[in-house]
């Protein structure tokens, strides 16, 4: 009997095996389908398309790079295409171009298909991980892993060249590189490592427990990603990381933190689409009731929150600027379009203005209606933008009197690192605390995003077409192509990671014990 039942056991063992072989053979074998074989002359055709349309359409083209760098990099992008490659190979020669030119508001992505393809697979990575300090830091815990673990390398491949290989995928006005450190961790291991990386069943991970130098090794198994999705809920650093999550929080509050200090959060802008919004008179009224409050009360110190924040609509964020200045301000100095208001370029692969719908024929007339109200006649190369859509902002009563505190970090973007570009230029009695801003303080390429869709490779590639000049005077501490400098850089530690602290607020309240 004993006999019978071994045979039975090593005799399922080979099929369980095959099974396993036969469903990694489907998967490649529908990764064929979908992330097809592109040939040297389809990939030559697409860059030649690529890059005309940001020649004719994109205004930022030249805005921080050259002519002769961008004929260079457009060079090596086409050395790279001389043999047949896989459309997610072409996409990481892409996602190269995009980063280049320097906007926050770049972005490229594979075909629609494929990343659904790729969403249905089981090879997402099970866990989250924390950028800090320079280090992959493990944000769950478990059993076999201990959180605050130091991840040394994952499938083989060292923690610093994971790092590198994903900052590619995140795009930042000018040269700053602040967003590029965290989200190459902490925004890089769903489908951005399976298009980087390919499909895995499974993840050796290679580690050193916390507050030890004893290396070890666990083989994690890869998981739907569903399944990701609820293990995300139960991440470590949950608690801190909410404080500044839009998707958590209310888009804007108030509260006393003592009796001394008032915190104004803005998590995302986009309490309205625009002043006549019904949604605006209740947001007016209510940041107009929180400078009553610190005026009547005589709050000495404000800690204005935009951390994380990725920015929304006019005239959203000029809104509280208008209490903490005694200067008038516009949106910008200057702003147009580098195309014909009266045309939209390249019309036979324009997909709209978001990647993830076609933009439909009735959406098409409001667009070129938009663009008809925006902007100017075109004259001398460009559209300028009509006056009427830049006001004069001028100083609201009672401004705030009290020392201000902006927090803000590398996730700070558009209308939020605008706000930001204000404050430092124009706010009474300001401290910047946190990490330099993916958004920059001059300028930026904003307002309108366009969306094209290249006919061979279906990779799909939005940028905003307005070049934006900030009303930012130049300040020393201020290099062009920048984001907004803090006075004091301030990351996440990992000491205040493993107490659950939030490590920039508490530097401001120290900062405020210290009347610094």
């Amino acid at each position: 009997m004993r006999k019978f039942l071994l045979f039975l056991l090593v005799a399922q063992l080979p099929v369980r095996f095959s099974s396993a072989q036969a469903n990694q053979s489907q998967i490649s074998d529908s990764l064929k389908i979908y992330d097809k074989v592109l040939t040297p002359n389809e990939m030559q055709n697409d860059l030649r398309i690529f890059r005309s349309i940001r020649e004719e359409a994109n205004s930022g083209l030249y805005r921080y790079r050259t002519k002769k760098q961008i004929d260079s990099i457009f060079k090596w992008a086409g050395s790279e295409v001389k043999k047949p490659l896989k459309t997610t190979q072409f996409f990481k020669i892409l996602l190269q171009l995009t980063d280049f030119e320097g906007s926050c508001h770049n972005y490229t992505e594979v075909g629609k298909d494929l990343l659904d393809f790729l969403n249905r697979q089981p090879g997402f990575f099970p866990y989250d991980l924390k950028y800090l300090e320079g280090k992959i830091i493990f944000n769950h815990q478990t059993a076999a892993i201990p959180a605050g673990s130091r991840i040394l390398s994952i499938n083989g491949v060292p923690d610093t060249s994971l790092m590198q290989s994903f900052y590619k995928y995140y795009t930042g006005d000018g040269y700053t590189t602040t967003q590029k450190l965290s989200g190459s961790i902490q925004r890089s291991f769903g489908m951005r490592y399976l298009i980087e990386y390919g499909i895995h069943n499974s993840f050796t991970v290679t580690f050193t427990p916390p507050y030890s130098k004893e290396v070890k090794t666990v083989t994690l198994p890869a998981v739907m990603l569903d399944k990701r999705k609820e293990n995300l809920l139960s991440r470590y650093s949950a608690s801190t990381d909410s404080i500044i999550d839009f998707n958590v929080q209310p888009k804007y509050s108030f509260r006393m933190i003592d009796s001394t200090t008032g915190l104004l959060s803005f998590r995302i802008f986009s309490m309205a689409d625009n002043a006549d919004d019904p949604n605006f008179p209740v947001y007016v009224k209510f940041i107009d009731s929180v400078f009553q409050v610190l005026d009547r009360q005589a709050i000495p110190n404000l800690i204005l929150d935009i951390r994380s924040n990725p920015g929304g609509s006019d005239p959203t964020f000029e809104q509280p600027m208008m209490y903490l200045t005694g200067h008038p301000f516009k949106e910008n100095t200057t702003a147009y379009i580098n195309f014909d208001r009266d045309t939209i370029p390249y019309i036979k692969y324009f997909w709209g203005v978001s990647t993830s719908a076609k933009m439909t024929p009735e959406e098409l007339v409001a667009g070129r209606q938009f663009l008809k109200e925006n902007f100017l006649p075109y004259s001398k190369g460009k559209s300028d933008q009509n006056p009427e859509f830049n006001p004069v902002y001028n100083a609201k009563q009672p401004g705030y009197k009290g020392h201000l505190y902006m927090l803000s970090d590398e996730n700070t973007a558009s209308a939020a690192s605008h706000l930001a570009s204000l404050v430092k230029a124009y706010g009474r009695n300001t401290t910047v605390v946190g990490v330099e801003t993916v958004g920059g303080y001059y300028g930026h390429n904003g307002h309108a995003p366009l969306v094209y869709e290249l006919p061979n490779s279906k990779i799909k590639t939005q940028f905003s077409i307005v070049y934006v000049v900030q009303d930012a005077p130049v300040k020393p501490d201020q290099p062009i192509g920048r984001g907004i400098i803090p006075d004091y850089e301030v990351w996440p530690t990992f000491v205040d990671f493993m107490n659950h602290k939030d490590t920039q607020i508490e530097f401001v309240l120290k900062l405020i014990r210290e009347k610094k």
